[in-house]
């Protein structure tokens, strides 16, 4: 039995092209096709989603827009619902930049490897591509690899291979609109599924003025999801940074065994590790690890990140003796964050 794979397309105010795309589809031989309405106004739209449904397409509506996210959730469940034995689904958008032959070969790819999600990546150093696209796509796609460890050449792709058991776990994943496709290649890497790279054409339209990715308002509801990375770790450095200082001046004329930097160091850490420790593993990082295991590995390396902080600063301190011991500590302590980050995602809470 052929493995079935519909294509999902979602749609709000699409234009002609979105009927030139089942055109080609159809003459392709590609269905189903399932076209989500996503609260398009049906005045001035209904006559587009007329003629999808007269070239064979189940058309889901919404009845306001809720965004690309719930769409893609909406033709999952219908999908997953309808289509007892589908490998699983290939997204699309309906703005013309996907063509029947790339819709293709990423369908070829998750019939090859029916666990993975499959990427059609467009190559963004052509020419003739709009500026905005090409910065915000190359800028997620470094930040993403950053600060979630996943390296991917198009974060932004709306072509999609994604397996049946994806589908059913993306019905409960956070995200409404655009982030919901951000939130997608975090999931994929956290649970273990391999991400496959099909290169397909580059096609901007008339500029790209037919999409409804607004690059301030989306980029916020994108970025949002990295920086809670930062928020946890500037909190506690700040935390950290503000105790550092009171116990320097608190200890720094006391009598004791060890450096006063030190122990103000180690006094510190230990409560700003703590705050740290707690949020990134319920808030950051959403560990479903041990707690106990994620805790004796976090308690290893803050030791270690203290210890080298200490030294560190005392070193530096020592070769400049007539500055601020915190000026010193600030870009000690930015290195060693990357460093913890690094650790963290990948050993402590993974």
């Amino acid at each position: 039995m052929d493995k079935l794979i519909p294509v999902i397309i979602p749609a709000y105010e699409p234009d002609e092209k979105l009927i030139d795309l089942m055109d080609e589809l159809k003459k392709a031989g590609i269905s189903p096709v399932v076209v989500v309405n996503d609260g398009s106004d049906n005045k001035t739209y209904g006559s587009i989603f007329s003629e999808v449904k007269k070239r064979g397409a189940v058309v889901l509506t919404h009845a306001v827009n809720m965004g690309k996210g719930r769409a893609l959730k909406s033709a999952f469940n219908y999908c997953l619902n309808e289509y007892e034995f589908m490998a699983g689904v290939v997204t699309a958008d309906s703005d013309g930049q996907h063509r029947p032959e790339d819709i293709k070969k990423c369908m070829d790819a998750l019939i090859k490897d029916d666990r993975a999600l499959v990427l059609g990546v467009r190559n963004f150093d052509e020419s003739g591509i709009p500026a905005r696209s090409v910065f915000g796509n190359k800028l997620t796609s470094r930040v993403m690899k950053v600060l979630s460890g996943v390296s991917i050449s198009d974060t932004q792709t709306g072509l999609r291979g994604i397996s049946a058991d994806f589908c059913r776990f993306l019905l409960t994943e956070k995200g409404e609109r655009f982030e919901f496709e951000t939130n997608m290649l975090l999931d994929a890497k956290d649970i273990g599924i391999k991400i496959i790279e099909v290169p397909i054409s580059t096609i901007y339209l008339e500029e790209n003025r037919s999409s409804h990715f607004n690059p301030i308002v989306d980029s916020v509801r994108i970025y949002a999801i990295f920086l809670k990375f930062l928020f946890s770790s500037l909190s506690s450095s700040l935390v950290d940074i503000v105790l550092f200082s009171i116990f320097c001046i608190l200890l720094k004329n006391v009598q004791l065994p060890i450096g006063y930097i030190m122990l103000s160091t180690i006094l510190a850490r230990v409560i700003s590790a703590a705050c740290n420790f707690l949020i990134n593993y319920k808030v950051v990082f959403k560990s479903r690890g041990n707690t106990a295991s994620s805790a004796v590995k976090y308690v290893a390396l803050a030791i270690c990140i203290m210890l080298l902080s200490g030294f560190f600063v005392s070193t530096l301190h020592g070769m400049a003796p007539g500055l601020p011991e915190f000026i010193v500590k600030i870009p000690v302590d930015c290195i060693l964050f990357l460093l913890g980050f690094f650790i963290q995602r990948e050993f402590v809470y993974k």
